[in-house]
């Protein structure tokens, strides 16, 4: 027995569940690790985050916060912040994923999420936010979207980034961001996609949606969340559903400034695709794990829709002259060793 097991069941037998039968429920791009645990007819997931490697104190404060406004976070049933360990509420196993793998009504899955955020972000802003939420930062925005050039460019280029590509692009970027900032703020989940959303039967309204993977929420402009849901880079959606919940949304806050909200949404967009394309590479390359690389040619079509917007027009171009479409493909498992 490992050490790490042998404090997995100390921490278990300290919270009631001793002897409880473990199986792998699922593991992520981090190193968190999830195991759903079963003692008689009880049933709960146990979340192991190295506390080397991850700090669960942020997933704590969100999900306290999220279920004191009523909405579906997993409720904290023990905790051991020192060990990195967690045992929440089990969920079940109906993810949107596997309800829209099965056929469930895509638009009603997409309604309720949609309808989760106008509920969320209709809060004022001081309720809407926790105590201690890092806010979204120039820094962090500028060191996300970097991620592309940082990580996907050197694995499909032999030449690489060199400094002066790579301050050229902060720079267009820094051209963006106020334009980016002018919609109110809120409590920004960061991972609201169908990977991370539940439906929970017997629940009602806006609560039937369960909230998954926040441990990374910050304070920002509220059109993130929307865009991480609609454009997706694990998944396809109809472009009527996204204009429809697109709208939906809008249709909530009519004294909201359309235009600001949709510049927002595409600078949004295409900071998101550049971050994703550059971590999907740099899973690969440096955590041995290419399983994500095949949903990099999605990505790029969501950011060249992007930079279509008009104030995306800086980024379009940089785009074209340093990574041209003959460099936007999958990078190469030999090139990412």
């Amino acid at each position: 027995m490992t050490d790490r097991s042998r404090q997995i069941d100390d921490f278990l037998e300290s919270c009631g569940w001793s002897g409880a039968e473990r199986a792998i429920l699922a593991a992520d791009a981090s190193f968190r690790r999830y195991d759903r645990i079963r003692l008689g007819p009880r049933r709960a997931v146990l979340m192991d985050a190295p506390p080397d490697k991850e700090d669960i104190v942020p997933f704590l404060r969100v999900a306290r916060h999220l279920c004191g406004l009523g909405y579906s976070a997993p409720e904290i049933l023990a905790e051991n912040v020192d060990l990195g360990l967690l045992l929440l509420e089990d969920f079940g196993d109906d993810t949107y994923t596997r309800l829209l793998g099965r056929g469930e009504d895509e638009a009603a899955l997409y309604r309720l999420a949609t309808d989760l955020l106008i509920d969320l972000h209709s809060r004022p802003e001081g309720d809407a936010l926790p105590d201690g939420l890092p806010p979204y930062s120039d820094t962090l925005f500028l060191d996300e979207a970097s991620l592309l050039v940082e990580w996907y460019l050197p694995a499909v280029s032999d030449t690489g980034s060199s400094d002066e590509t790579r301050s050229s692009y902060r720079d267009c970027w820094a051209t963006l961001m106020p334009h980016a900032r002018r919609v109110p703020d809120s409590l920004v989940l960061r991972d609201f996609h169908v990977d991370n959303l539940m439906r929970l039967d017997g629940r009602v309204g806006v609560s039937a949606c369960g909230l998954l993977d926040f441990q990374d929420a910050v304070a920002g402009p509220a059109s993130y969340d929307l865009v991480s849901l609609l454009e997706d880079a694990r998944r396809d959606i109809p472009e009527q559903l996204v204009a429809e919940m697109r709208d939906r949304y809008l249709n909530a806050f009519p004294d909201l400034d359309r235009d600001a909200f949709l510049a927002s949404c595409a600078i949004l967009g295409a900071q998101r695709h550049c971050k994703v394309i550059g971590i999907f590479s740099r899973l690969c390359v440096r955590d041995g794990k290419p399983d994500y690389l095949p949903h990099i040619p999605r990505v790029w079509r969501l950011l060249e829709n992007s930079v279509t917007h008009p104030v995306m027009e800086p980024l379009r171009r940089w785009l074209d002259e340093n990574i041209p479409m003959s460099l936007r493909t999958i990078p190469s498992v030999e090139a990412c060793r």
